[in-house]
């Protein structure tokens, strides 16, 4: 009877032997490769986005994301009911995170959770050396349970930005993900992320078998991204936009500098800014790069536009006189400058310098035999110079600004769209006018990227941009002859923008602004732009202030300083020299 029965147990030993390694062995073994393979990704190295020279403005360092592997804190595991309480309660203070949150993650099924991402190698460190101090202990005392046994660390990288906020408009933010949240770090997202690997290990408590082999796809780093600004007149922009914004009391504001003859951003700061490093302490008005995204009306900085659209069409020259009245009556409206004054007797050129809104009324009603033909003229200038159109940056958020067509222009819009009332565009757009201008009448695409390094080391350079003849050359070197006596005439209203040794071509620019927030005019938008060398531009710059509350709000005060600060760093630092030639001033006015 005993044979009997062990020859019976024998025979069902054999039977689920022969199941479990013959009719269902391939069921176990994938049950078993399941529990005993573990695998997660390994983040690809984010590249760096750099100035012209190669200055690292947003850079990777080595960091950890924390994880653990649930299964390891079981009443299993651990013989304890308690395991993720005791380890959350542990890791808190240390990850900065409620002790709650930690332990419902802790509580989890399967085996990765990610409990804290790109942490430094202090925190890190912190952790291993409590969960080494934890083993000893449990190595000395039975009853002590290392509840930090299944906690681990896979290395990655974070976000870092040396020069805390300059430039973070252009650059924008990585958000916790990993992916660029704005700016630059959006817009090439792809290109800088690179690709991440895979590694797939066996483990056993918590551990890697190293005899079980792996599997391990490497990651791919990301590129990096070589801009075109330059980093110290990227700072000169930010201090002083950032200490007239101050000053006044404004809403905010943005400087932009352009080399003239590529089309290049050398800077483009905004003002208040934050810090993409700590989003924790930005307001979240900041997060914005609103030279490119603020539509507003430019006021008389946009009067060039008609200025150009006169001279081109032949219908008058710098030296032709123009009668202006304290008052004009159009359609419905009383139209005034900004000064009540008795009739003046300009030329073209002073009713520039001057800044008359009825000057240009006046001069641009000339452009067609009708006052709609010459709306139809006006409006395909505004067009070819970039207005109601993107840059061409391609920069996440940019707005096109503002520009209806002609035969949708209200009575009111006929007579105000030539002095910058009625029409919105964005700070880039105004900046590459006076480019255009600077460049023989040749429109250079806007560029905010040089070129880009592969993980290789080969640098490839960014597509070459578009450009256009907008204006004859003979027409743009006629308007920086006007432009110079807004700067130089005594009675001109950019005198605050002199530099000495430079001849200096600019104007200046005080609008009627919409709240953003009532839809109403409410401040004013002021203004100044301008390029120098005036007779061999290399530079232009461009100024605006939002809402200025406290002295003076016109743009030759406020906007005036700062161009002439930004300027004589930006030639300095590019080292133009004075052209040394002596400017052939025009006349303002004429004698009846």
């Amino acid at each position: 009877m005993v044979s009997l029965a062990l020859t019976l147990v024998l025979i069902a030993f054999a039977v689920r032997l022969l199941q479990v390694q013959a009719v269902d062995a391939s069921t176990y073994a994938a049950q078993a490769e399941q529990n005993r393979y573990v695998g997660y990704t390994l983040a690809a190295e984010r590249g760096q986005i750099t100035d012209r020279s190669g200055v690292a403005l947003a850079t990777s360092v080595d960091a950890y994301d924390i994880t653990a592997d649930p299964t390891l804190f079981s009443r299993k595991q651990l013989k304890i009911d308690d395991g993720p309480e005791q380890a959350a309660a542990l890791l808190a203070p240390i990850l900065g995170q409620e002790q709650a949150e930690l332990t419902e993650k802790l509580r989890t099924k399967g085996q990765y959770v990610k409990l804290a991402g790109r942490q430094t190698p202090q925190v890190w460190k912190q952790i291993k050396d409590l969960k080494s101090a934890l083993a000893a202990k449990a190595e000395d005392d039975p009853t002590t349970v290392n509840v930090l046994a299944g906690v681990f660390a896979v290395a990655t990288s974070k976000r870092v930005y040396p020069n805390s906020d300059l430039a973070a408009g252009i650059l924008g933010w990585v958000n916790a993900d990993g992916k660029g949240g704005g700016g630059v770090e959006q817009k090439l997202n792809t290109l800088l992320s690179g690709k991440d690997g895979k590694i797939r290990y066996a483990q056993s408590g918590g551990r890697q078998v190293p005899t079980a082999g792996s599997t391990e796809t490497p990651a791919v780093p990301g590129s990096d991204v070589e801009l075109t600004i330059d980093r110290d007149i990227q700072w000169a922009a930010q201090d002083a936009i950032t200490e007239q914004v101050k000053k006044s009391k404004a809403d905010r504001g943005y400087v932009i500098v352009q080399d003239t003859r590529t089309g290049e951003i050398l800077a483009m700061a905004n003002s208040p800014g934050f810090d993409p490093g700590d989003l924790s302490q930005a307001d979240p008005s900041t997060l914005h790069n609103w030279a490119l995204e603020d539509a507003y009306e430019p006021g008389s900085t946009a009067k060039v536009l008609s200025m150009a659209a006169v001279l081109e069409e032949n219908v008058a020259t710098p030296l032709t006189h123009v009668v202006v009245p304290n008052r004009l009556h159009r359609g419905d409206r009383l139209f005034k400058d900004d000064i009540d004054h008795e009739t003046w007797n300009l030329t073209l050129n002073g009713v520039l310098a001057k800044s008359s809104n009825i000057g240009t009324i006046l001069a641009t009603g000339q452009l067609g035999k009708t006052q709609a033909r010459s709306n139809q003229i006006l409006y395909s200038y505004l067009r070819k110079f970039g207005l109601g159109s993107y840059s061409g940056l391609g920069f996440p958020g940019e707005t096109k600004g503002i520009l209806a067509a002609p035969q949708d222009w209200s009575t009111s819009q006929q007579y105000t769209i030539p002095f910058g009332q009625g029409v919105s565009l964005t700070a880039m757009q105004a900046a590459s006018v006076y480019s255009t201008i600077a460049n023989g009448g040749v429109r250079v695409e806007p560029t905010l990227v040089r070129g880009t390094q592969g993980p290789d080391g080969r640098f490839t350079p960014a597509a070459k941009p578009e450009k256009s003849r907008v204006i004859s050359e003979k027409t743009a070197k006629t308007l920086a002859r006007m432009l110079e006596s807004v700067v130089d005439d005594r009675e001109g209203t950019g005198t605050k923008a002199r530099i000495p040794g430079y001849r200096v071509a600019g104007k200046t620019g005080t609008a009627n602004r919409v709240d953003p927030a009532t839809g109403k005019y409410h401040g004013y938008t002021s203004s100044f732009a301008g390029f120098a060398p005036a007779d061999k531009p290399r530079v232009t710059v461009y100024c605006a202030i939002q809402n200025a509350t406290k002295g003076s709000y016109f743009g030759g005060q406020i906007c005036g300083p700062v161009y002439k600060q930004v300027m004589e760093f930006a030639l300095k630092t590019l080292q133009v020299p004075p052209t040394g030639a002596k400017s052939a001033s025009l006349p303002v006015t004429f004698t009846p």
